[in-house]
């Protein structure tokens, strides 16, 4: 499927797939949505411990790498796993220009070293971040009672309604330790019927630039 490059409003760029008219990240900001999704509505919530993190959709790397940077202020200890089955090249990172933007010590360094790194092994991106990618679909997740995070960043349900149904949100249940949290962009109310199925408390709250509302979810 053809891919290009696009600047989005905050002057980060994204990967945008014309056949589907759907971005990896929002048109008005790819870093701010991250930020407000992800940061401030999920990692925020959980401070003070080490944390271990599940991201459903690794794409461009930028929620893993915001995250290493919120990391990075806080020294917080952050074991990152991003679950990707469509990874994008070495050759399309380098359009990408969050380091750019996102400054922080090592940063060109530590974004490189995660698109480099091997995939379905740990890789020590710092002293407090580590990461493993695996190339695998969602629905092959099986993970339990391992992570304290998850972000849910997958594309969104016009285009995937699959990877929104109720089996996903019981494998992203079964894989959240007790208080464990979910975060995600979206906010359909069929999405949010799916997370009640499989088990989660959810909430609406105040979306990103350019959507008003999006869902978290608890797992108690």
């Amino acid at each position: 499927m053809k891919r290009e490059f696009i600047i989005t409003e905050d002057g980060s760029v994204t990967i945008h797939l014309p056949e589907m008219q759907e971005s990896y990240h929002s048109k008005f900001g790819a870093i701010q949505e991250a930020n407000h999704v992800f940061i401030h509505n999920g990692l925020n919530l959980i401070q003070g411990q080490p944390i271990s993190v599940l991201e459903i959709g690794f794409g461009t790397g930028l929620n893993a790498f915001i995250t290493y940077c919120e990391g990075v202020k806080s020294g917080q200890i952050i074991d990152y796993t991003g679950v990707e089955a469509y990874p994008v090249t070495i050759d399309e990172i380098t359009h990408l220009n969050y380091p750019l933007l996102l400054e922080t010590p090592n940063g060109q360094q530590a974004f490189e070293a995660m698109h480099n790194a091997e995939w379905e092994t740990k890789t020590p991106v710092s002293n407090i971040f580590s990461l493993t990618k695996r190339k695998q679909f969602f629905q092959d997740i099986n993970d339990v009672n391992r992570y304290n995070l998850i972000y849910f960043d997958a594309f969104g349900y016009q285009f995937q309604p699959d990877l929104w149904s109720v089996d996903i949100f019981k494998r992203m249940y079964a894989a959240l330790k007790n208080d464990g949290i979910l975060v995600t962009y979206a906010c359909r109310t069929i999405i949010k019927k799916a997370m009640i199925e499989a088990g989660f408390s959810v909430e609406k709250i105040p979306g990103p630039p350019g959507k008003r509302e999006m869902l978290r979810a608890f797992k108690s």
